[in-house]
């Protein structure tokens, strides 16, 4: 045997072992098989078809031989089961390119296929509009907002205001559970406001590194104007909102602006640059409240008041006044200045504000002051929600509809602070087929709640998103989800006249809801008719001084089933919808063309008569009636104080989606300047105080003037001044 031939066989016959004793030549000649044809000249863990042959006991038993045999065959059939399912899958990706190439080749052979270059191009511009109608289509599938929202309701009825929610009615305490079908909402301020003290906000407004000339717009109007400070009328001189912080929030700048933020802080001290690259919806909000939760304080309560502050677990918490900023209150600059300034404290609010809103300060802590004094209900019973006006024996209102009392706070300590603390999520609830939240525009957190999220590792998770949504499952998370007050108010906050969106209409004040909210006296009544006799119905009369419906105590009223006065679910009325300024979906034109600028933005109050001369209502007239008709429309037109009907607060609390400058500066003219007495209204007084009352009662009905027909639109002085009454 040559030694080629020895190696071949020896790797191809695994070696035996060698017996103690014996040659090795014996050894081979007793024990090694032979085969009974030529091997193979593959290798052995190739060859899967040949058994293994052996003649003697001593193979078959011994366990070093077929040990090694038996874990090569394993790992023969695992080899070739691989190679088989990869064969498969190889053949089944060749079927399916093979069919695609087929139906490719139909295709281009096809007589409509474009060969040429003009209808190449006109093939694809076809298929770029049907991608461009396909996703107009499913956006506008997946809107929610497409028809304009009852804004009229919202101010009359609190069950619209606050809807419950129908997947998990017994989840809120407050709103929800107080509310029914039967109230209307209440007058607006408490009587008991200026008796409590007022309530500490820190108000953050988003901004970018690029918006100088938004913030420059804020710091000289709502964050610093006496009228949105103080309110209207003479206003109470700060004093409300002497806690009250408007700070910027900024993300990280950008390199090119660094040095120009660096210098806008130096010079104006209100800017926070928080540690998180500048986003909208990856995770600012969170970094927000938890700077807020280490960073935010406000002043203290400076001015005593008959209701001492109330004590919660923040209470103690204090840190010297920072550096001021100019449109801090004026009380935080006069302690400043004296010889021991007082320690700044915890907020009792934290607000996030976009800086596209027009904020009014004054109206925002009424609000907020009331809900933090505000007595939350023992249980979710539904006593309080199905509680009905009446006109007898009524208890005092709150301004969110609910008759709960005010907190009666003590000078003592309380047991428990932590059960004190208010859990209070406020702002305009947004509702629809998917989610309920707060819209982002502006919503408060009381403090525990601030606390709860900077500390908590299940909300770390939830921050990139809709961060107004985001917010709204935070709330939902909180250990005590069933004690958080969802605080809704959709009546004053709404979107800017222009803005052409289910939440627009014209700028709103106290008189033109007070007459909105009498023509929505029907509307009530046909929803008490809802499940309720014709009897029971009959029997509503309208309360001009509450505002409100009443109704007589009788038994019909006792037994009947206060259950079936919830507001049934679906479509609304348009009318309830209706604005005298603006339409959803359709660009704003001024209702006459050449308007001065203080007449356009009367144009814009809603239910201002200058807003009621529609373009086809004066087309037909001459340029001289035309102008006439302005000239009167702007004569009737109310006086602050008219259009507040004397109280301080109760308006406007924030106008949003103010996308222009140009906006801006409108929303600021129509809520923050203006005589509180026109001319017109002058000259009443003074006609009032030289003729009888008696007689003049009639004329001056609804503040409008009354002319002749010589003199169309002459006002009743005019009337007077030439005999012609």
């Amino acid at each position: 045997m040559s030694r080629f031939q020895s190696r071949r066989s020896h790797f191809l016959l695994p070696p035996s072992p060698v017996p103690s004793g014996h040659s090795s030549v014996a050894s081979s000649a007793s024990s090694t098989p032979i085969p009974s044809r030529s091997g193979s000249p593959l290798p052995q863990f190739l060859v899967n078809s040949r058994p293994v042959l052996s003649t003697t006991s001593d193979t078959d038993s011994d366990p070093t031989t077929a040990t090694p045999l038996r874990n090569r065959n394993l790992w023969r059939q695992e080899r070739r089961s691989w190679w088989q399912i990869s064969r498969r899958s190889r053949r089944r990706h060749g079927r399916t390119w093979r069919f695609l190439n087929r139906w490719a080749k139909r295709i281009v052979r096809h007589p409509l296929f474009p060969r040429q270059p003009i209808t190449i191009v006109l093939s694809l511009i076809l298929l770029s509009l049907f991608a461009i109608l396909l996703t107009l289509f499913l956006i506008y599938i997946l809107n929610p907002d497409k028809d304009p929202l009852p804004w009229r309701a919202y101010c009359s009825m609190p069950s619209m205001n606050s809807p419950p929610d129908p997947t998990n009615p017994s989840l809120y305490h407050d709103p929800f559970h107080n509310y029914s079908i039967g109230m209307s909402a209440p007058a607006f301020p408490h009587d008991e406001l200026d008796t409590l003290p007022p309530a500490g906000l820190f108000v953050g407004v988003f901004s970018t590194d690029s918006a100088f000339e938004r913030r420059a717009l804020v710091r000289s109007t709502w964050a610093s104007h006496p009228r949105s400070r103080e309110g209207a009328g003479d206003g109470d001189d700060g004093v409300g909102t002497s806690r009250t912080i408007v700070r910027f929030i900024l993300g990280q700048p950008r390199k090119d602006w660094e040095r120009r933020i660096q210098l806008e802080m130096e010079e104006y001290h209100d800017i926070i640059i928080l540690p998180v690259a500048e986003n909208m919806n990856a995770g600012k909000s969170h970094t927000y409240f938890s700077w807020a939760s280490i960073n935010a304080w406000v002043p203290p309560v400076y001015m005593k008041t008959p209701v001492p502050p109330p004590l919660f677990s923040y209470s103690n918490a204090s840190k010297p006044p920072p550096p001021l900023a100019s449109h801090d209150p004026s009380d935080a600059w006069q302690d400043l200045s004296s010889p021991q300034p007082q320690a700044w404290v915890r907020p009792d609010f934290v607000v996030k504000v976009d800086d596209d809103a027009f904020v009014m300060l004054a109206e925002l802590e009424a609000r907020l002051r009331l809900e933090m004094h505000a007595k939350p209900p023992a249980d979710g019973s539904s006593s309080q929600r199905n509680a009905i006006h009446r006109r007898s024996d009524t208890p005092p209102r709150h301004n969110n509809g609910s008759y709960r009392k005010l907190l009666s706070v003590q000078t003592n300590a309380y047991s428990t602070f932590q059960d004190q603390d208010p859990l209070i999520y406020w702002g305009y609830l947004v509702t629809n087929r998917l989610h309920r939240f707060m819209a982002g525009e502006l919503y408060a957190l009381s403090w525990s709640l601030v606390d709860w999220v900077a500390r908590d590792p299940s909300v770390k998770e939830l921050t990139r998103g809709a961060e107004d949504k985001q917010t709204a499952k935070w709330m939902k998370m909180h250990p005590q989800a069933e004690k958080v007050r969802w605080i809704s108010e959709r009546c004053w906050i709404y979107d800017h006249p222009r803005a052409g969106t289910v939440y627009g209409h014209g700028f709103l004040f106290p008189s033109e809801v007070r007459r909105v909210r009498k023509s929505m006296s029907s509307a009530l009544k046909h929803l008490l008719h809802f499940g309720a006799s014709s009897s029971l119905t009959s029997s509503l009369s309208w309360d001009t001084e509450t505002q409100a419906i009443s109704l007589p105590s009788s038994p019909d009223i006792e037994q009947f089933d206060s259950n079936e006065l919830l507001t049934p679910y679906g479509g609304t009325p348009a009318s309830w919808a209706q604005s005298s300024v603006s339409t959803f979906h359709v660009r704003y034109t001024p209702p006459v063309s050449d308007l001065g600028t203080l007449e356009s933005i009367e144009a814009l109050v809603e239910g201002s008569e200058m807003s009621s001369l529609r373009p086809d209502t004066t087309s037909s007239l001459s340029t001289t009636s035309t102008q006439d008709a302005v000239s009167r429309a702007w004569a009737n037109r109310e006086g602050r104080n008219a259009r507040y009907e004397g109280k301080r607060v109760g308006g406007t609390i924030v106008v949003h989606f103010i996308k222009q400058n140009t906006w801006f500066l409108e929303t600021a003219l129509a809520l923050l300047e203006g005589d509180d007495y026109t001319q017109a209204e002058s000259q009443k007084q003074d006609i009032l105080e030289d003729c009888d009352s008696d007689e003049t009662q009639n004329i001056f009905d609804g503040q409008r003037t009354i002319g002749s027909l010589d003199l169309p639109f002459a006002t009743y002085a005019e009337t007077v001044r030439y005999g012609r009454r």
